[in-house]
């Protein structure tokens, strides 16, 4: 089979298809939202599709029939118009002053006065209302603005309170024309990772439209499952060959590892389009999403905010919370999920509340691993190293050289990041637990009345319970007095029960009493 090119990192629609690489057809959101005509945003997490969606949408508006050719909007569009269309990129640059900012600004306004004439107006905003004007009274036809990751400065300046204000004093300005314009815009569309609301950047845009969760909008970016197999069959069948897997086994790893985000409850699931076609190219399961880089804004919030990480798959969130989420560290999970590393999971009307979870599996492992060192001091980047190495100890049945090993990591914590709290105990061991998972089978305490944590291998179950306020032998005897090991013994494995306690003094792990083995 001749290979097909895969659009990674490819953000101009007109490169794509003049090019010939493979498209999962997005046309029908593009005619619909054209059709309504209105001031749009869109949030979604990075490397999810924006920038390819705001290029079709420019190129549709540019009248570029020739591009569509085959694709649903084809049979939507009748009148094929031209518009002015004016694009601002803030993806790709280092916001480092206000300076820098401006500079940015400028130069996209000078290029537009290019082309649509300059006036003698002072100030960025006055001039960008200027171009508008004049691209609407030159051409006869309203103006298309499209804003490409609108937030990226603001997110750069998190944790930088002066500039931070600075930044949404200019980008209030700038973005406050757009309702200055509403006469001479045929259609905006602004997109990002968050918004920024109330007295802020949107402060100003009363006429914005919101689609970012809006169930007829909740797969405009991302892959569907649909989508997945019809468009990339070929690829899933090689992928199937090298894993030496049925296709039917084959599409429940890729689903494990990089679909579940859902934009909206009654939503489709969709996969992570970065990942996804990193995985068709190179037959691989990789965390590839999070080799791009863990976004600093949330590593700065993450550092404010007072929240146990432990409550984060399936915690619960008002819906109020979705309509004005702010960078905020008293509120950061809408902005966690905003960032992709959560997703809605369901919705209660009745108590207005959704739940959030860790989307796929990606996304777990890599989310925990990132925070590993901030609970740990644990080297960046050395995480996984740690984790693999604890699961070649309990393949092989050697619990007491896994408790030496933890027992280790624990003492590598540095004093400044140990608060001596039963709670910082309580994450470690859940981060060392559940990262187990990428190589074990794992399953934490419920509230169904679990051991604190089971662990699976091939031969044995090792049935673990920590005291932190009692003795190893009070542990095992929990374990048996509450039949937490009675579960796994039909399995004709190997049951290993192990009782631990948790010294404070050295704060570490104590003794440790082991039965089976």
């Amino acid at each position: 089979m001749a290979l097909r090119k895969l659009p990674i990192g490819i953000q101009d629609f007109p490169r794509l298809r003049q090019e010939g690489y493979l498209y999962v057809d997005k046309t029908t959101f593009v005619h619909k939202l054209a059709s309504e005509g209105s001031v749009y945003f869109l949030s979604r997490p990075r490397r999810f599709g924006k920038s390819l969606l705001l290029s079709t949408i420019g190129a549709y508006f540019e009248g570029r029939k020739e591009l569509f050719a085959g694709l649903a909007i084809e049979r939507l569009e009748q009148d094929w118009t031209e518009y002015p269309v004016l694009r601002l990129d803030l993806n790709a640059e280092k916001y480092d002053s206000v300076r820098a900012l401006e500079g940015i600004l400028e130069s996209h306004v000078s290029r537009w006065e290019t082309r649509f004439g300059a006036s003698r107006d002072a100030g960025l905003a006055r001039r960008f209302l200027g171009v508008i004007e004049r691209a609407h009274e030159q051409t006869g036809k309203r103006v298309v603005v499209l804003v490409d990751e609108y937030d990226k400065p603001l997110l750069q300046t998190i944790g930088k309170k002066e500039l931070h204000e600075e930044y949404k004093n200019v980008l209030k300005a700038f973005y406050g024309v757009l309702k200055s314009a509403d006469a001479h815009l045929k259609f905006v569309l602004l997109t990002g990772v968050t918004k920024f609301g109330q007295v802020s950047v949107f402060s100003d845009l009363n006429q914005l439209t919101d689609l970012s969760t809006e169930a007829a909008f909740a797969d405009v970016c991302g892959i569907t499952e649909d989508e997945l197999v019809e468009a990339f069959r070929p690829e899933l069948d090689k992928l199937a060959t090298v894993q030496k897997l049925p296709l039917d086994a084959t599409l429940d790893e890729v689903r494990r590892m990089y679909n579940g985000y859902r934009f909206h409850p009654s939503g489709p699931s969709v996969f992570n389009p970065f990942s996804t076609l990193n995985l068709l190219r190179t037959c691989e399961f990789r965390d590839f999403w999070f080799q791009t880089g863990t976004p600093t804004f949330l590593v700065e919030l993450l550092k404010q905010a007072d929240s146990d990480v432990r409550e984060l798959d399936g915690i619960e969130v008002a819906a109020s919370e979705f309509s004005d989420y702010r960078l905020d560290a008293d509120r950061p999970l809408p902005v966690i999920y905003q960032s992709g590393y959560l997703t809605i999971q369901s919705y209660s009307p009745r108590r207005k509340l959704y739940t959030l979870g860790y989307p796929n599996a990606e996304v777990r492992n890599g989310f925990l691993t990132f925070l590993l060192p901030m609970f740990t001091g644990a080297d960046k980047g050395r995480g996984g190293f740690h984790i693999s190495k604890f699961s070649e100890e309990l393949e092989s049945g050697d619990v007491d050289a896994f408790l030496t090993r933890l027992r280790c990591f624990f003492e590598k914590i540095p004093y400044d990041l140990n608060d001596q709290t039963e709670r910082h105990y309580q994450v470690v061991f859940y981060l060392v637990f559940t990262l187990l998972g990428q190589f074990l089978q794992t399953e934490l305490k419920s509230a169904n009345g679990r051991a604190d944590a089971v662990v699976r291998t091939d031969t044995h179950v090792f049935v673990f319970e920590f005291k932190l306020n009692g003795t190893a032998e009070q542990a095992l005897a929990q374990i048996d007095d509450r039949g937490y090991a009675v579960p796994w013994q039909a399995d004709g494995l190997t049951v290993v029960k192990v009782g631990v306690e948790f010294d404070r003094n050295t704060r570490n792990l104590g003794r440790w009493v082991i039965d089976g083995i």
